[in-house]
């Protein structure tokens, strides 16, 4: 293989490794490729992907593989990649991979191009990256391309509001909707990784710390209970009177974030917006502030305007902390570059919960190669029976049965003439 773009090849024993590690963990994908082995569904499928490299998109990409998908994989973060899994995805498993963890952003998108050179039928996406450089700068591949897949809010947003505009040249799957991908990725896989990544990054305890978190999406959700499970006193700034209303009933502070930066030890945004930490915010900040995002872009925090307000360039502290100097003196630290800290200094989401995401991913992509034909140009939900069939398979992977209904349930809850 010559086609990939890596740190070090060397590094792929030890990848294979932790590959092998994650599949343990992640039942539903394992068994969707035992059947993709045997049945083929996506043989000669280009696929170009666009996800994080880590175990779990590693044994996503094998997964395909099986399916007959002709793969190749580049970051969707500069901060992401783990460089013993995209050695291994290259040397063991002969996946063209583009990937370099802290690649700056030229290779970043040097690498998007080369991923698009594979001239795929179809991409999946983490943040939409391949889906707005195809309709930006490589229309010509748009003749092959028969559709894609989402994974994250953040793409989602951008691939909706580019359907609202009639701009968007062929169905996508938005991954990202599914029960079984934002209940328990977003929720539980953004809360516990996001957590890890602070604590790895910082090694700070959070108990008694007052800790801000912008948002109270699922993402958001998740990152506020685990931080008060760690004994941290939550603050929970929204724009959205109903998800505000919703923290305020779940026992956590709510206020502006103008106030919730004067009180805040530690700040980490996860909304998907830009400039929710701004200079305004920044001026009013404690001395020794820990602020991160675990949101997909490093836009949520305005770190150009906190360099501005700063005397000389940040120092790095500790592996992924830039501490600023204020002109008036206070420390203000930034976690891994402004980037997700979940993957910047963490190992993103545990592969119990990636087994669902990425389950959904690889049955998308199946729906999509034998759909496609009929689908119009717009985002689409995954199918409510794929879903379904995937907490099916999470349960019984966990040995946990449930109860089914009778004939007589049925035929109640579907009657209009049953009352009181």
């Amino acid at each position: 293989m010559n086609n990939y773009d890596i740190k070090d090849a060397a590094l792929a024993e030890g990848g294979r490794r932790r590959i092998d590690w994650a599949e343990r963990e992640m039942p539903v994908l394992r068994m969707i490729k035992e059947r993709f082995k045997k049945e083929k569904p996506l043989k000669g499928v280009r696929v170009s992907a666009c996800l994080h490299v880590t175990t779990e998109t590693a044994n996503l990409m094998t997964t395909l593989q099986a399916g007959g998908a002709d793969v190749v994989l580049t970051a969707s973060n500069p901060l992401s990649t783990q460089d013993d899994v995209a050695a291994a995805l290259v040397n063991v498993y002969e996946i063209p991979t583009y990937a370099i963890k802290g690649e700056d952003n030229v290779t970043y998108y040097k690498h998007i191009k080369a991923a698009l050179d594979h001239k795929p039928h179809m991409t999946m996406d983490d943040g939409a990256d391949l889906v707005s450089t195809i309709h930006k700068d490589r229309r010509e591949l748009l003749a092959d391309i028969v559709g894609g897949t989402e994974e994250t809010t953040t793409g989602v947003i951008r691939l909706r509001a580019m359907s609202a505009d009639n701009m968007l040249e062929f169905p996508v799957i938005a991954v990202n909707d599914a029960m079984t991908k934002h209940f328990f990725d977003n929720r539980y896989g953004t809360g516990q990784s996001t957590v890890d990544g602070i604590i790895r990054a910082t090694n700070v305890l959070l108990a008694g710390k007052v800790f801000v978190v912008a948002g109270y999406g699922w993402c958001g959700r998740g990152l506020a209970s685990r931080a008060r499970g760690m004994g941290s006193r939550v603050v929970v700034t929204e724009v959205d009177a109903m998800k505000a209303l919703e923290a305020v009933m779940d026992g956590f502070e709510v206020m502006p974030m103008l106030e919730a930066s004067k009180i805040g030890d530690i700040f980490c945004t996860v909304t998907g917006d830009l400039n929710v930490v701004d200079k305004h915010h920044f001026e009013v900040m404690k001395d020794g502030a820990l602020v991160a995002n675990s949101g997909h872009f490093n836009v949520e925090l305005n770190i150009p305007a906190l360099a501005e307000m700063s005397v000389g360039a940040p120092n790095l502290v500790r592996p992924f902390v830039d501490q600023y100097t204020t002109k008036d003196g206070r420390k203000i630290n930034i976690l891994g570059e402004g980037r997700l800290i979940n993957l910047a200094s963490a190992e993103g989401h545990p592969a119990s919960v990636m087994d669902m995401s990425f389950a959904n991913q690889a049955l998308s992509a199946e729906f999509m190669w034998k759909n496609a034909k009929s689908l119009e140009k717009k985002v689409y939900s995954v199918p409510a029976d794929i879903d379904t069939e995937i907490a099916r398979i999470k349960l019984a992977a966990m040995g946990i049965k449930i109860d089914t209904l009778t004939d007589q349930q049925v035929a109640y809850l579907n009657s209009w003439q049953e009352g009181t």
